[in-house]
């Protein structure tokens, strides 16, 4: 897919993106990751903002609000997500009433704008007006909140509608949008966190940017177009956390089996946090984490039988599909890997070398002074 000039964002398949979530565990292993960071933070009121600058279908968001819940049980919450999907905005909606109904005291933004114009919910262009949809739900049960968010749906998806650009080829908005999500039962007490047209929200304690560019884009439009915007967008002592793949892993090894030579993760944390540093200056932090802190890993699921018996063809599979997704590598060439055939014997290598499959992902953080 081709890189976009100030995000470098990898757009997948919506199949490729089920697949994987569902194969592995990466998801929760991330929102781990955020939960401990999030517990470094000291809140001040009127309550905790978290920006996740890629929400995807939200699984790291409502997993991670599931550990906030548990250590933050009443602080109030502004909880911005990015997302141009609309097929995604569906599936993170489809989650959101449980964490209403579990965590009252939240607003749940999502927007469609681009990485430098979401933390502050206002369009670059002078001339774009948002569609702005403030929605107070009624009732106190996941039930009531999912009937009347299903109701918005078919709004959303004229809202939600993209063209491709020109110079990416990559989705764009066709107009920038907001959606405002909250309880009616505790808007008073949510007041100073609801944003409104016209008002920047004041800044945020933790932003997500797990996966949030193209793994081949250059460092330049990584923390250019994605990693600096959104660090400026954090309060005095807020956490910036960004996650991507580093390899070193059986996934990869299941890739150059495929394409030998694949060099799929080019840039290292060292040299991404070395080109934050230029561009944000001294006002920043930028802890220098041991490997044994940055990197973790997940793992593939798989049937006991597969491990103990015999690797099936859907095992097989899955384990590749996970991997080339891992590698983003291109619609083209996994159609044309996986017309061959050749790609099983790969991966079944790789498999008996290992007995299982696993990856590898690399945290960084960057901290506002």
């Amino acid at each position: 897919m081709a890189d976009t000039p100030m995000t470098g964002r990898f757009f997948d398949t919506r199949a490729a993106y089920t697949m994987f979530v569902t194969a592995t565990d990466e998801k929760p292993r991330v929102a781990e990751r955020l939960g401990e960071q999030a517990e470094l933070i000291e809140i001040q009121p009127p309550g905790l903002r978290v920006l996740d600058a890629g929400m995807g279908d939200a699984t790291v968001l409502t997993h991670l609000m599931r550990r906030l819940h548990r250590s933050l049980p009443h602080i109030p919450w502004l909880v911005v997500a990015k997302e141009i999907s609309i097929e995604d905005v569906r599936q993170a909606l489809a989650k959101l009433p449980d964490r209403l109904t579990e965590h009252p005291e939240t607003v749940f933004v999502i927007t469609n704008m681009r990485f430098s114009e979401a933390p502050t919910l206002t369009p670059s262009n002078e001339g774009a007006t948002p569609v702005w949809r403030d929605v107070a739900l009624e009732g106190s049960t996941s039930l009531d909140f999912t009937d009347q968010i299903r109701e918005l749906l078919p709004t959303l998806a004229d809202d939600w509608r993209v063209k491709t650009s020109p110079i990416s080829g990559n989705p764009v908005y066709e107009r920038p949008a907001v959606l405002v999500l909250y309880r009616r039962d505790r808007e008073f007490l949510l007041r100073s966190l609801i944003p409104k047209p016209g008002t920047e929200p004041t800044g945020f304690d933790l932003v997500i940017a797990a996966q949030s560019y193209r793994a081949r884009t250059s460092v330049d439009k990584k923390v250019g177009g994605v990693l600096a915007p959104l660090a400026r967008a954090l309060v005095p002592g807020g956490r910036l956390v960004g996650v991507h793949s580093y390899g070193n892993d059986p996934g990869l090894e299941i890739v150059q089996g495929v394409w030998p030579g694949e060099h799929p993760f080019p840039h290292r944390r060292a040299e991404i946090l070395a080109e934050a540093r230029n561009r944000l200056g001294d006002g920043f932090a930028l802890p220098n984490l041991s490997d044994e802190e940055a990197l973790f890993s997940y793992r593939l699921h798989t049937m006991p039988s597969d491990e103990t018996e015999h690797i099936g063809t859907s095992t097989l599979v899955a384990a590749f599909t996970a991997a080339a997704y891992v590698a983003q590598i291109d619609e083209p060439r996994l159609s044309a890997a996986m017309a061959g055939g050749t790609y099983l014997d790969a991966t079944n290598r790789v498999i008996d070398r290992h007995g299982a499959v696993w990856f590898n992902d690399e945290m960084y953080v960057i901290v506002k002074r």
